[in-house]
C-alpha cells in the first residue's frame, strides 16, 4: 500500500506529478471544496505533507495526522512553519535550499535593469503606437544607467551571492548588511540598515525574513533618497507597504522592484500606474529549470522522511 500524502499547494511540473502519483497515494488539499470534512476522513493516514513556503502548515493542522513524518516546504521560506513545534514532535521541515538561487538572482538583476531603463514604459511606447506619433527622441523620457550604481544587499545569503556576483560584473560597488559580517567574501559589511541604505543607490532585499518584519520603513526610504532603488524578491513583510507607497508617491526614493507583497495576491493599488515601479505575481523562481530541481527535492525529502531518515537539508532534526 502506497503511503499517503497530503499535499497543500499545486506542483507545476508534470513530470513531478507524475512521479508523485506513481510512488504515493496524494490527497491534494487545494483541489478540494470542504477542506476541513477532507481532514477528518483521510487526517490519520497522512505520513507527509508538501506546502509551499507562503502557505506553510498550522500546528492545529499537523495536529490532526498523527501519523505524519516529514513536512516538505517547496520553497526556501519557512517562516508559515512553527519550527520548533514540529522540533517538539520530531518532525523534519525540508525546503529546496539551492535550488532556485540562479533564477532568483537572475530576476533581482531584471528587476534592476527594467525599473532603472525604464523597459515597460519603453514597451508600451512602441506597442500602443506612441513612437510613430512622437517620433521625437524626447518625447519619452531619459532613464538611468546600472552599471556603476552602488548596490546594498539585505541577507547574504545564497541568493544575496549571487545577485552580488552578477551585480558586480556590471562594476557596480557592492556593499551588504546580515546578522553577522561574511569572512569568506570580500564585500563591505555595513553593520545596519539604516547605513547602508544611506550608502546605497539600489537596496536588494534577498534576506531568509523567518523573523524580520517591516525592516524597511520611512526612515529607510529616506535614506535610500529620491534618487535610490528599492528592489525585493525576499519577503514583502520585510516592507511596510503603506512607507513604500507614500515614499514613491512623494518622490522620496526613485522606483521600485518587487516580486513579494505582504498580503498576496493584493497588491497596493497605488502602485499600478507608477512608471518606475515594475511589480511581479512571486515568480524568481518560476522557470521550468528551478521548478523542476525544487519538485526533486521535495521527492527525496519525503522518501528520506518516510524511510526513517533525517532528510537532507532539514531545519528541525
Amino acid at each position: 500500500m502506497k503511503p499517503s500524502i497530503l499535499q497543500l499547494n499545486p506542483i507545476l511540473v508534470p513530470a513531478i506529478n507524475e512521479k508523485l502519483d506513481a510512488l504515493y497515494t496524494m490527497h491534494r488539499l487545494f483541489e478540494q471544496e470542504d477542506k476541513d470534512a477532507y481532514i477528518r476522513e483521510h487526517g490519520a493516514s497522512i505520513r507527509g505533507v508538501i506546502t509551499g513556503g507562503h502557505t506553510g502548515i498550522s500546528n492545529a493542522l499537523i495536529e490532526r495526522l498523527p501519523a505524519l513524518q516529514v513536512i516538505a516546504v517547496n520553497g526556501v521560506g519557512t517562516d508559515a512553519v512553527d519550527l520548533e513545534f514540529a522540533r517538539s514532535r520530531g518532525l523534519p521541515v525540508t525546503g529546496t535550499f539551492g535550488a532556485l538561487t540562479e533564477d532568483v538572482a537572475d530576476l533581482a538583476i531584471g528587476l534592476i535593469l527594467t525599473v532603472l531603463r525604464e523597459i515597460c514604459p519603453g514597451n508600451d511606447f512602441v506597442k500602443t503606437g506612441k513612437w510613430v506619433k512622437n517620433p521625437s527622441p524626447s518625447a519619452i523620457p531619459l532613464s538611468r544607467r546600472f552599471s556603476g550604481k552602488r548596490v546594498g544587499i539585505v541577507g547574504l545569503g545564497k541568493v544575496g551571492r549571487a545577485i552580488a556576483q552578477r551585480a558586480a560584473a556590471f562594476d557596480c560597488p557592492i556593499a551588504y548588511t546580515d546578522v553577522r559580517p561574511m569572512d569568506d567574501i570580500g564585500y563591505r559589511f555595513v553593520p545596519d540598515l539604516l547605513s547602508l541604505a544611506r550608502e546605497s543607490d539600489i537596496l536588494v532585499l534577498a534576506a531568509a525574513a523567518d523573523k524580520a518584519r517591516g525592516i524597511v520603513n520611512a526612515a529607510v526610504l529616506d535614506a535610500l533618497g529620491k534618487d535610490g532603488y528599492l528592489i525585493n524578491i525576499a519577503r514583502g513583510k520585510l516592507v511596510v507597504e503603506s512607507d513604500l507607497v507614500e515614499a514613491l508617491s512623494r518622490g522620496a526614493i526613485a522606483g521600485a522592484g518587487l516580486d513579494v507583497f505582504v498580503d498576496e495576491p493584493n497588491v497596493p493599488p497605488e502602485l499600478f500606474d507608477m512608471d518606475r515601479v515594475v511589480l511581479q505575481a512571486h515568480r524568481a523562481s518560476a522557470t521550468m529549470e528551478s521548478r523542476t530541481a525544487m519538485g526533486e527535492m521535495v521527492l527525496a525529502s519525503l522518501a528520506q522522511g518516510l524511510a526513517g531518515q533525517r532528510p537532507e537539508g532539514s531545519l528541525t532534526t
